[in-house]
């Protein structure tokens, strides 16, 4: 295995099959609006939870089947995949959160190897866990996957937000580890936007969440460092790892 397949860097589902399956990998899903910054928010509580690929009457039968708390929309009043609601949530112990991006990339990549959920919140954790997993062997692959939104037809919008957090873990990793130009790069993104305070609200997507009043999940998800919790998918849910 050549050094540039030990730190990859990869964008979306089909990017991530394609580097998640050689070695010992573990992989890194990247949802910084809002999937992943939820999973690290709702660790910080307490709060387990199960990553589910639909909105419907399967994620219902899930959360039934798990004793969990099924996610509502954004709109409601319960816990959503808005992390400022997981933050206000009470008595909840394990939440099903359906999401067509970072759930479902979790979900199909944990055939892979093993999933961690990484964020600008929790960047410097998972550097750190990544690190630790190279330690393990020439074999050891550390997959970082930047999950990017939906254009209207289902492919691939590229999100630079995940870029960014992607970017911010590959970043706080020794840097004589990044010899995949497409992680240097990444790593170089992040350093960029930080120069100039990480604009989210700027961003597409952050515009979107501002425009249905969601100013409050922009500004969680770009709490950098804010959480020392390492998520990890065990079991089809993500606990403490």
């Amino acid at each position: 295995m050549t050094q540039e397949d030990r730190v990859r860097f990869e964008q979306g589902l089909v990017g991530g099959r394609r580097i998640a399956h050689r070695g010992d990998v573990l992989v890194v899903v990247v949802d910084v609006l809002s999937f992943s910054t939820c999973v690290s928010v709702a660790l910080d509580r307490g709060i387990e939870v199960v990553p589910a690929r639909w909105r419907d009457e399967r994620a219902a039968a899930l959360a039934e089947q798990q004793g969990a708390v099924l996610a509502g929309p954004r709109s409601g009043s319960g816990p959503s995949l808005s992390p400022a609601s997981v933050r206000r949530a009470e008595g909840v112990r394990r939440l099903v959160l359906p999401s067509p991006n970072g759930a479902t990339l979790s979900a199909e990549l944990a055939q892979h190897g093993t999933v961690i959920a990484g964020c600008l919140r929790n960047a410097s954790a998972v550097a750190q866990a990544c690190a630790a997993h190279l330690e393990r062997g020439e074999d050891a692959v550390v997959a970082v996957v930047a999950a990017g939104e939906r254009w209207p037809d289902d492919s691939l919008r590229p999100a630079w937000e995940d870029v960014w957090g992607a970017g911010a873990i590959l970043d706080a990793l020794d840097r004589d580890e990044l010899a995949s130009p497409e992680a240097l790069a990444a790593a170089d993104a992040f350093r960029a936007a930080s120069a100039r305070s990480l604009p989210l609200a700027g961003l597409v997507s952050g515009r979107e969440l501002i425009d249905q009043g969601s100013a409050e999940d922009v500004a969680i998800a770009g709490e950098l460092d804010a959480s020392t919790v390492v998520p990890q998918l065990r079991d089809g849910a993500f606990t403490v790892a």
